[in-house]
């Protein structure tokens, strides 16, 4: 109760159930799995669906929280990369001919040890469709990405972290809860030199805020340092040395496999050899992880369960990625619409039908809780007597 006897409607932003939370790291191999779709294509409207696919679950699964703001900044750095793509095809030129000129460009004379690259000439609406098909496919995984982003909490992603992982995922944490900390010291400091009249631009006054921000930090390092020494962190179990070998054998092949399993899904020549390699690259890697958390002695606070809809998530996304490689089989001219000769894309029917079960999360999933603004305090009002 307020003063006065009026209620302060003193409103904070509730925190959602654990258990009507989804798994974060489900959001992740969603969001990577309609990415892995989008690289088997070029056709600008699988593009534009995939797209609609994951924006349609970001605006109605997104979360009221700072982090889950980041899917527009990777919107619109998919436009800059359609942009700067665009503008390089039209200034240095595209390998694809063209028979359809749209301007001709004053060309720059180069020398004879830059042949093959050119400044300016002809501008064909065959090179700009091959640049803007290309470019369309990089913008959807970015876009992908920040979908995955903008849904996934990240503190509880690193939580789940395996424990093998353990030492990264504190550094990391520190990192994300310092950072801000250092901004705020920044703009503090930068205030209070304002308000006495001193320079808080340029070169002396950067040296004369960085290094008060700089102690502060190192104090507040230091302090945390002796608070996590204090609770046992860093404290490892007594592991045998062939158990140490195998592991960091299987942890590295593992990465490689995956590495080199990623590749070949990325290029068209490696599609037969990338999914064998890749599916042996991720069970070493996962072999290694879970023996190298032996080394960790600690136990999770309310661990987030991998449950039904987790499941039901990953699916969507793992059947999105299939259905799209199988198309890119059976038929290449429909996902790779042609340039030469000029052809208008075509919406190929089964594949669209099979991106649109990216959808599932939006109706399998909890809805966030409303956002819930804090309503200021009503004085009170003094009745005459």
């Amino acid at each position: 109760m307020g003063a006065g006897g009026t209620p302060s409607a003193r409103a904070s932003v509730p925190t959602p159930h654990r258990r009507d939370t989804l798994h974060p790291g489900a959001w992740w191999l969603w969001a990577l799995s309609l990415g892995t779709a989008a690289t088997r294509t070029t056709n600008p409207l699988l593009l534009a669906l995939l797209i609609a696919v994951s924006a349609y679950v970001v605006v109605t699964r997104r979360p009221h929280t700072p982090w889950s703001r980041s899917y527009g900044a990777f919107v619109k750095l998919a436009l800059a990369v359609l942009l700067i793509r665009l503008l390089f095809t039209t200034l240095l030129g595209s390998p694809i001919p063209g028979t359809h000129t749209l301007v001709t460009l004053p060309e720059v004379p180069l020398p004879d040890w830059a042949q093959g690259i050119r400044l300016g000439g002809r501008v064909t609406a065959e090179g700009l469709t091959f640049a803007l098909y290309d470019a369309m496919k990089l913008a959807t995984l970015l876009i992908c990405v920040g979908a995955a982003n903008a849904l996934a909490n990240p503190t509880r992603l690193l939580k789940s972290l395996p424990g093998a992982l353990y030492e990264m995922g504190v550094a990391v944490v520190v990192a994300l809860t310092f950072a801000p900390n250092l901004i705020a010291d920044v703009q503090r400091l930068r205030a209070a030199r304002r308000l006495r009249g001193r320079p808080d631009r340029g070169v002396r006054g950067l040296l004369q805020v960085g290094l008060p921000v700089l102690e502060g930090a190192l104090e507040r390092s230091v302090a945390l340092a002796a608070a996590m020494d204090a609770r046992g962190y860093g404290r490892t179990a007594q592991v045998p040395a062939p158990v140490r070998r195998t592991t960091a054998a299987l942890t590295l092949g593992g990465l490689l496999g995956v590495c080199a399993g990623t590749y070949g899904l990325l290029t068209a020549a490696g599609g037969t050899y990338g999914i064998p390699v890749l599916a042996a690259g991720v069970a070493a890697a996962l072999a290694g992880l879970w023996l190298g958390g032996r080394r960790t002695v600690r136990t999770r606070y309310r661990p987030d369960r991998w449950d039904a809809r987790a499941w039901l998530v990953t699916a969507s996304g793992a059947a999105v990625a299939a259905a799209l490689f199988l198309a890119a089989a059976r038929d290449p001219a429909a996902l790779h619409p042609g340039v030469v000769p000029l052809v208008a894309p075509t919406l190929p029917l089964w594949p669209a039908a099979a991106v649109l079960l990216g959808l599932l999360p939006a109706f399998v999933t909890p809805a966030p809780e409303p956002a819930v603004t804090a309503v200021p305090a009503v004085p009170a009002v003094k009745e005459p007597s």
